[in-house]
């Protein structure tokens, strides 16, 4: 569901990921019409980051219950 966000309302995924700022910036890129592919690009790179970020602190979480 988000990377259908990320694709056609980019600054969407920034608010659900916990990015309120980067969310605010990149609404005013992608309020310009050359600025919704590069936003786009962003908000999938950032979705990826986070997804990421979440397999690794659930990992250390795993080891440390070890």
């Amino acid at each position: 569901m988000r990377l259908l966000l990320a694709l056609l309302l980019p600054f969407t995924v920034f608010f659900t990921i916990g990015r309120p700022f980067q969310g605010l910036f990149c609404l005013i890129l992608q309020l310009t019409l050359i600025g919704w592919i590069p936003a786009a690009i962003w908000a999938v790179y950032a979705l990826s980051q986070y997804r990421t970020d979440q397999k690794i602190s659930a990992m250390r979480r795993d080891d440390r219950e070890r």
